[in-house]
């Protein structure tokens, strides 16, 4: 690290801020990250700001006291205070206290930029400084002597109070230095930390849209959740509603608030004003309140349940897609509901649910959605927020990010899954080392319609050039794939593909696996996820598997079947999650198995949305994944794998053309069981159309000149 990241949250002093950003900016060697108007302290008086906190490995914790004036009162009773309290809330942390010193050197400093003569009016002991002066006051601190990588990220993790809000769901006893466990443990440890990026989407709140992107993995749902209790200590009175796709998310979302809230401010959230809500909704009480229920409730208009806007709509996502549609059609006035909405998953919403998000608020519309690029690898990203919003009664955009940083915020780094298991998930996910089919000019499955997506995500070109028609080959970095984890086990023990005979033997193979984790591995029950990809005949398949490890022993739940919809992993007992594909989006765990992934070989049309489901399996893992099935369908997907390793994880391929982008989309398209039908029967009927020209049956004169015409053209053109 050779510079100082800024972090800006509101302390109401910016002259202040400004200069002592810039002020520290200049200082030569001087690296760390800096907080404006954070930590939040919780005191016996109530929350207690900071004006501006710097954590250095080379200095430790310096405080600062900013003064926009002239007038310094009694500066030295307010640096007294801030240390006092700033040393209490660290001490609170072990790890960084030995006997009773605390470890990280401990600094205040008054900075007034506004006085030009500091030195007459210093005391003793209480450094002053303006913005010509402050590097020889920084160089006058001691230096943190016994200072190492370790120390530092537990000291930023203290600040940031992250050290308990991402702690595992229960406290992980471990007694082998080397088993698996242990290793979960070491890596939860090292990444209790944000990263800069992380901690500015938290800490930066803008007046308007802002938009989150990023892997799964990326911590999208941790910066909102903290975003989300940041918002509400700084304005309690404000009323904020916090919303996602999958449902499970519910549990996750209120834990994370609630501990944040509890150490930022020493209360916890008033769930009134903060509500962690769905997206649809239904009648009853506040745990089934929805945002679309409760647009219809305040407007007055007429509610769609799933039945009823399946009937008028269409089924799958179009039934919500128009429920939002015509609720916002038929609006005659914005009801202005909330002071901010934020918004998970983003990209499993259609934009009329985002709109309607937005026409919910209250002035000056803040929004803020959260989207995984990849998510769907559908290469169809949602729409820029200029389409999504729509355009003022001047024909100018509602909504435009600009090139405002703030506002269009890019998670590359992926913080869940190792560099082998991420680009396995984007290798299979695509179909990069799929075998070409007869007649086609890829073998690809799917692709981005822009190649530039590939680097905000987190990869560099290896070799060869990132654009259409073009060889390259892509491969992460270690900035965006951070080293440590991967490196606390073998590659072919983070990610392994292995084939049975049968279903039978398959499931045999994994319920001696689950065992040897609990009994042998030092795993614990929620550390695991057994993962079905097909959502429909999941429940089916795990019968056999759940009932061989009641009678092992072993307790398991079916997520949103045995449990509430909104839960996903159990608490009050110990018990494996079984989930489909649906509810797995947005969960991890340590050790994740996904069984029978020959179904996500195939061909033709819906190829794309069983890669889509492998993809997202896959990257449920934080640390070893186990992808297991039976058949050709297993060899086929062992074959890319195979080929994956053999090329070092790194993606090599032609990138396609728009031509061929637009026969993929056709060729492996998603469609619903009426449309597979209706396809089926066509395909059905062109056969019948060619045994009766070779039987004589019917002949080429018998059909019209047009017709004849229009076969041989599209013939002809491969359309």
């Amino acid at each position: 690290m050779t510079k100082v990241n800024f972090t800006r949250g509101a302390n109401g002093k910016p002259v202040a801020t400004q200069a002592l950003e810039e002020a520290l900016a200049a200082i030569d060697g001087l690296s760390g990250e800096c907080f404006f108007g954070y930590p939040l302290i919780a005191t016996p008086e109530g929350k207690y700001f900071l004006d501006a906190t710097f954590v250095s490995p080379e200095k430790g914790v310096v405080l600062f006291d900013l003064i926009e004036g002239t007038d310094v009162g009694d500066y030295a009773a307010r640096q007294d205070d801030l240390a006092n309290k700033i040393d209490a809330k660290l001490r609170l942390h072990k790890e960084l206290v030995k006997g009773r010193r605390l470890i990280p050197v401990l600094q205040v400093i008054s900075f007034a930029p506004a006085i030009n003569d500091v030195k007459r009016l210093a005391q003793n002991g209480y450094p002053i400084a303006n913005d010509k002066s402050l590097a020889e006051v920084i160089a006058s601190i001691s230096s943190w002597d016994d200072s190492t990588e370790a120390l530092y990220r537990m000291t930023l993790s203290a600040v940031e109070s992250l050290s308990s809000i991402r702690k595992s769901r229960s406290k992980r006893e471990v007694s082998k230095p080397n088993s698996r466990g242990a290793k979960l443990k070491k890596l939860e440890d090292s990444i209790a930390t944000l990263d800069h990026r992380q901690n500015r989407a938290v800490i930066e709140t803008v007046d308007g849209v802002q938009r989150i992107r990023g892997l799964a993995g990326s911590g999208k749902t941790i910066v909102l959740a903290l975003k989300a209790a940041y918002l509400h200590t700084q304005h309690p009175d404000w009323r904020i509603a916090v919303t996602f796709h999958t449902r499970s998310l519910k549990g996750q979302f209120k834990r994370l608030i609630n501990n944040f809230c509890i150490e930022q401010s020493g209360e916890e959230p008033d769930w009134s004003k903060l509500r962690i809500i769905n997206a649809w909704g239904a009648p009853g009480d506040d745990e089934r309140d929805g945002v679309y229920y409760e647009f219809c409730r305040a407007t007055g208009q007429d509610f769609h349940d799933f039945r009823t806007a399946s009937a008028r709509f269409g089924g799958d996502a179009k039934a919500f897609e128009g429920a939002c549609q015509a609720a916002l059609g038929a609006l005659k006035s914005a009801p202005e509901l909330y002071d901010a909405v934020l918004v998970d998953e983003a990209q499993d919403f259609a934009p009329s649910f985002l709109r309607l998000c937005y026409s919910t608020l209250k002035p000056p519309k803040r929004l803020v959605y959260a989207y995984d690029e990849l998510q769907n690898l559908s290469g169809a990203s949602l729409p820029p927020p200029e389409d999504i919003f729509g355009i003022d009664t001047k024909g100018a955009p509602l909504v435009s990010l600009g090139d405002d940083t703030r506002r269009d915020v890019i998670l590359g780094k992926c913080y869940r899954n190792s560099r082998p298991v991420l680009v396995t998930a984007h290798a299979l996910g695509f179909g990069i080392y799929h075998d070409q089919p007869k007649g086609t000019e890829t073998g690809l499955v799917q692709m981005f319609d822009q190649p530039a997506l590939w680097k905000e995500i987190g990869y560099r070109v290896s070799q060869g050039t990132l654009a259409k028609g073009e060889r390259v080959v892509l491969e992460r970095t270690n900035e965006t794939s951070p080293e440590f984890l991967a490196d606390h086990s073998p590659i072919d023990d983070l990610v392994s593909f292995q084939q049975f005979n049968n279903e039978a033997e398959q499931n045999a193979w994994l319920v001696d696996q689950i065992k040897k984790n609990i009994e042998e591995d030092e795993l614990r029950h929620d550390d695991i996820i057994v993962i079905h990809p097909d959502p429909v005949s999941a429940r089916t398949r795990f019968g056999p598997i759940r009932k061989t490890l009641f009678d092992c022993g072993i307790q398991s739940h079916l997520a949103g079947v045995d449990t509430l919809a909104d839960v996903f992993f159990k608490t009050e007992t110990p018990s494996v999650t079984f989930t489909g594909i649906y509810r797995a989006k947005g969960n991890e765990a340590g050790m994740v198995y996904v069984i029978n992934v020959q179904d996500c070989d195939g061909a033709g049309a819906g190829l794309a949305n069983l890669r889509n489901r492998l993809f997202t399996t896959i990257t449920r893992s934080k640390a070893w994944v186990r992808v297991i099935g039976h058949g050709e369908g297993m060899s086929h997907l062992i074959q890319e794998f195979q080929r994956l390793k053999q090329n070092d994880f790194r993606l090599c391929f032609t990138y396609p053309t728009d031509s061929v982008l637009g026969k993929l989309r056709i060729a492996y398209r998603d469609l619903s069981p009426h449309e597979k039908r209706r396809l089926e029967q066509k395909k059905g009927r062109a056969v019948e159309l060619v045994d009766a020209l070779e039987r004589g049956e019917l002949t080429p004169d018998d059909l019209d000149e047009e017709t004849k015409q229009k076969l041989l053209r599209l013939l002809r053109d491969g359309v």
